[in-house]
Parts: C-alpha cells; structure tokens; sequence
C-alpha cells in the first residue's frame, strides 16, 4: 500500500500566476534556495507597488524643483530599524542633482562650541530641492543622552528649543516631516545577528550598536519623551511599523505623497 503525504496546496489566482512568471517574481522564487511561493509573491506585488510610487515621487520632485520648494524629511528610530535602506529605495530614480541624503557623524571640535541646530541648519535644502536626513537633530533627545554623549543641561536646551526650531523651519516656506521607525527588541536583536555574520554587513555595527540592547529600556524612555514633547500639530512625528521593511518603505513612501501637494509637472528643458 502506497501512502501519500498531505501537501498544503496553493490557490493562485491567473494574475498571481503572472506575477510568479515574471521577471521580478522568478527571482524572488529562486532566490532562496528553499522555494516559497507566497514569499515570492508578497515580493514581487512589494516591488511593482514601489516602482509605481517611486514615479510618483520624480513627479513629486518635478514639481518642487520648479516651484522652488524645499522640502525636508527625517528618518530616526532606533538602531538596524531600516532608515538608510528605506531611504536608499525610496530616493532610487531621482535626480540625484536635487536631492541630498544627510547621515552627519559626530560633532567637530569647533561644532561642539556652536549652537546645536547650527550644523542641521547648514544642511537645510536650497529652494526646489529635498533633504532626507538619517538620523538628525533628534540624536541630541534620544542617542545622546542614553550613550552619555551630552550633558543633562544639554537635553534640556534642546528639548526646550527644537519645537521653536520646527516651527521656524516649517515657516520658512519648508515641508518638514518626522518619521519613527519602530521595530520590536526581538527583531531588532534579530538583524545585529545577521549583520555580524555577514561579511557584506558587519561593518555597519558600531560600539553604540553593540550597546543597543542592553540599553533598550533607556532608549524607550527618552523616546517616549521625545513623542510627549515634540508630537505638535504643526508636526507631528509618524510612527511606522518597521518590522517588515518593505511594508515600512511602502508606507513611508505613500506618506510623503499623500502629504506634500504636489502636481504632476514635466520638468523644463536643460
């Protein structure tokens, strides 16, 4: 007697099938050497869904470079939470001519004798360009303090000054918006592994990456302050759920566009 083992069987509609024998749905599937259709699938719909919205925003950038706007947005949350790979995705067809990625190491000498938001400020977008900031001003509210890398007098200058400081820049004909990636403490433990086993990443980890989980606590305190203080409604801080980086880069992504009002506008003539 024959016995057969029950396999679990897949119910793919024909444009689910279309999608699998794509390009992009045939290298999701044979990726990994262990085949998973639905992985690939959820894959193949993530990047349609992104190149749709990534021609969105070079219409998007269209119109800020010919209405002279500037526009700033900011990617904080906590270490290995995606900002620079989301960041990376989202800016992948732009014209790298009007647009700047900011990642500032840390202060200088002669920067640490200066007002905070100096540095930030020199980095602020000329008219019809778009900054996108990895980490920014809100390292002084959340990473500093944790590490000991300011004075408590410090964090409270900031902390009474950065909504003057928004406002300011939001006033100053500028779109400003705050992004939180928020990932859980065992996802996060979960990508250091893979980092530090990769030959590719292992670079990425820093001594305050290293101390991230031990101080996961300290981190979740001050960023609760963080959102208690500068949660306004001029500008608020929109808190995305960073534990798949492709939902979380979707989900930025359709933010700025729903957000910022632009037109659909061809560029001019060089």
């Amino acid at each position: 007697m024959t016995t057969y083992k029950k396999t679990n069987l897949i119910d793919l509609s024909k444009k689910d099938l279309e999608l699998i024998n794509s390009k992009f749905g045939l290298r999701y599937l044979f990726a990994d050497k262990k085949t998973d259709v639905l992985k690939a699938l959820r894959l193949t719909k993530y990047e349609l869904e992104l190149r749709t919205l990534q021609a969105e925003l070079i219409k998007l950038q269209n119109w800020t470079i010919k209405n002279e706007k500037k526009i700033v947005i900011l990617f904080e949350g906590r270490d290995a939470a995606g900002k620079g790979g989301a960041i990376r995705r989202i800016t992948a067809y732009i014209n790298p001519r009007f647009f700047r990625i900011v990642a500032l190491p840390r202060p200088t000498s002669e920067e640490e004798g200066q007002w905070y938001f100096q540095r930030y400020v020199n980095q602020l977008p000329k008219p019809g360009e778009i900054v996108f900031f990895d980490r920014s001003w809100y390292n002084r509210a959340i990473v500093e303090p944790v590490n000991g890398f300011c004075t408590p007098q410090e964090y409270e200058t900031f902390m009474g000054q950065v909504n003057d400081f928004e406002r300011m820049v939001i006033s100053s004909d500028t779109f400003l918006i705050k992004f939180y990636f928020s990932i859980t403490k065992e996802e996060q433990e979960r990508r250091f592994k893979e980092i530090k086993s990769s030959p590719l990443k292992k670079w990425k980890m820093t001594p305050v990456d290293e101390k991230a989980q031990e101080l996961w606590d300290e981190y979740t305190k001050y960023k609760v302050k963080v959102f208690e203080k500068t949660n306004t409604e001029l500008c608020p801080w929109i808190i995305i759920d960073a534990n798949r980086k492709t939902t979380a880069r979707i989900q930025a992504l359709q933010y700025i566009l729903d957000h910022i009002p632009y037109q659909d506008e061809q560029p001019e003539e060089k």
